[in-house]
């Protein structure tokens, strides 16, 4: 049985001979120089972004960041990074203020090129940037401090193949605020209404027995402890290099002083009714503040941090030259209700450079990407049918497009195995085994 590796649509890069040298760091946060741009710098200093390899690393840098597809978190993916291929990957996704994300990345063989790792805050209008990295050592971890779009970069050094297993997870930035971490006993989230909608919940209620005690869920500052109509007896605290206040209500009773510096784990107080919740069970009303006013504290304080889904899409088709078994649609994220990019015939060659779920994340001849189903793709190991080459058929191309390089020239009526199909071309191979583009 023949398989067909994925070398059909690119063109030849000449390597260089100069070895680049890397020093491995830990996560940079707010960095002028990330590990990314001191790599770039060394090729330009070596002159290697005036060839044709050095020239595609640093395009691929900015078209993959360009082209993102879109990802929901918790997010998982093997990937693979072929060095005939100078690759690198993006990923657009939201995330809130108050979680913490974990980036983890880990690469076969543990040796292999580094792959570099960049973390933006996107908008419209500009890209701020969050972290960066250039080893695998250790997970980014940093706290989502403006609910909005991320985006996250890979790519490897050139030269070397490696193999990758991303994991992207989000969880609180904060403790939870009594000593069992129970979301059951939240019974009242922000937003629900109060005074008959009047107005809105501007925290959640955290139900407990009677004089449980409230903790400090970071390190920290005790700004106030007063009393309120609404809350009765409270306590605020502001968070070592955050720029919000933390508010307990309801207490029974108050251990906290003003000034009081606090660790994670400190009692605050004890839980109680009083102020407005005279009448209703024993709960902690707990809530945040910024310079804007209230926000949704739960992001902040949400002890279940969901696991990505297991990855059923089988790896070993990485990097290979697949073909679709039937017309499929390509999203632009790995979800059945996802924006369908395209719609791909029956026998169109793609191949795959990362499997999330039962998805692969697919690339088409001309470069465009794309989620596909996995049970969509299946590896070319034989030939869909034999061809007479006709006259119009003779030269064959390194990719599907009449401008591209031509590998070699046919007779007519020699007789080639079909591979695959994409657009008005046609993926062949010869008797040597010579694999190219040919127009319908």
């Amino acid at each position: 049985m023949k398989t067909y590796q994925s070398l059909w649509w690119l063109f030849p890069i000449a390597f260089a001979t100069v070895i680049l040298s890397c020093k491995t760091g830990s996560v940079n946060l707010f960095k002028a120089a990330t590990p990314h741009e001191q790599y770039q710098k060394k090729l330009v200093n070596v002159g290697l972004d005036k060839t044709a390899m050095g020239a595609a690393w640093l395009n691929a840098a900015t078209m993959s960041t360009q082209k993102a597809l879109n990802i929901n978190i918790p997010y998982k993916e093997n990937g693979y990074f072929a060095a005939d291929k100078v690759p690198a990957t993006a990923y657009k996704f939201s995330a809130t203020k108050g979680q913490k994300l974990n980036i983890k990345l880990n690469k076969t063989p543990s040796g292999a090129a580094l792959i570099y790792i960049d973390v933006w805050y996107n908008t419209d209008q500009s890209q701020k940037l969050i972290a960066s990295a250039d080893t695998l050592n250790n997970p980014i971890v940093f706290d989502i401090d403006e609910t909005g779009t991320y985006l996250i970069r890979l790519q490897p050094e050139l030269l070397q193949n490696v193999s990758y297993e991303l994991e992207i997870t989000a969880g609180p930035s904060l403790a939870f605020p009594v000593k069992s971490k129970n979301t059951n006993s939240i019974k009242s989230y922000w937003g629900d209404g109060r005074d008959n909608d009047a107005r809105k919940h501007e925290g959640v209620d955290i139900f407990g027995n009677f004089r449980t005690p409230v903790l400090a869920i970071s390190e920290g500052t005790v700004t106030r402890v007063n009393e309120n109509n609404l809350g009765g007896k409270v306590v605020w605290m502001r968070p070592k290099d955050k720029d919000y206040t933390l508010y307990y209500a309801h207490l029974d009773e108050q251990i906290a002083v003003e000034g009081q510096e606090v660790k994670i784990g400190d009692t605050l107080g004890l839980m109680g009714n009083t102020g407005n919740a005279r009448t209703t069970p024993t709960h902690l009303h707990f809530g945040i503040y910024t310079f804007n006013g209230a926000v949704n504290p739960l992001p902040f304080i949400d002890p279940v941090t969901k696991t990505p889904a297991a990855i059923t899409a089988s790896s070993s088709k990485l990097n290979r030259t697949l073909r679709t078994s039937s017309a499929v649609k390509m999203l632009s994220s790995p979800q059945g209700k996802a924006t369908v990019l395209a719609t791909i015939n029956k026998g169109t060659i793609v191949q795959a450079n990362a499997a999330t779920g039962n998805y692969y994340k697919a690339e088409l001849p001309d470069g465009s990407t794309g989620f596909i189903q996995s049970n969509s793709l299946v590896q070319v190991t034989e030939p869909l049918k034999k061809l007479k080459i006709n006259l119009l058929q003779q030269k064959v191309y390194d990719k599907p497009d009449s401008l591209a390089a031509i590998k070699t020239t046919l007779n007519e009526g020699q007789t080639v195995n079909l591979l695959g199909t994409f657009g008005n071309y046609q993926l062949i191979a010869n008797a040597g085994k010579e694999i190219g583009w040919i127009i319908k």
